[in-house]
């Protein structure tokens, strides 16, 4: 599958699903995507998702390290982004945020692959995910749900990912 026609699938299924296109993106960040819902587990929940394409015209595609910074980079916008205080002015509870940012590329390498799984998903009151989509075997790499602790935001994480990033 080519890039643009995941990118296209991705827009097609985050308007199905209810996310809707953040205007003022991050520099860094051409779309984002947004919803709040509230999740039988986890409470009110604040997602904040983007797309990034490994095989743009004169790109060296991505690496390891690239996954990293960039997934550490969209932590910021999703901490800037949404309330991440244990109490609001206005008396509610702030959602937990909840980031995915999914990288698609032809034929990633097990580094990649690695890094995704490797990451530190539970940081500085957020929770951020990388994901690889494979445009040659048409497969979207997730995060495995544990069988134990945690398990709640990652069920979350393969259920967001399925709904949006699969296609």
């Amino acid at each position: 599958m080519e890039i643009s026609d995941y990118r296209d699938a991705v827009a097609a299924n985050r308007r199905d699903h209810g996310f809707e296109a953040v205007e003022a993106g991050a520099e860094e960040f051409e779309r984002m995507w947004v919803t709040r819902e509230t999740d039988d587990t986890l409470g009110d929940v604040a997602v904040l998702a983007t797309l990034v394409e490994g095989n743009e015209p004169g790109a060296d595609g991505i690496d390891a390290e690239t996954l990293v910074d960039v997934a550490a980079s969209f932590r910021d916008v999703l901490a800037d982004r949404i309330d991440s205080q244990p109490g609001r002015a206005d008396g509610g509870e702030a959602p937990t945020p909840i980031g995915y940012v999914t990288f698609a590329t032809s034929d990633p390498d097990a580094s990649l692959l690695a890094a995704m799984n490797g990451f530190t998903v539970a940081k500085r009151r957020t929770n951020v995910f990388p994901l690889v989509y494979d445009t040659e075997a048409e497969r979207l790499h997730c995060h495995e749900v544990p069988r134990l602790k945690g398990r709640g935001i990652y069920r979350r994480q393969a259920d967001d990912a399925e709904r949006l990033f699969e296609v």
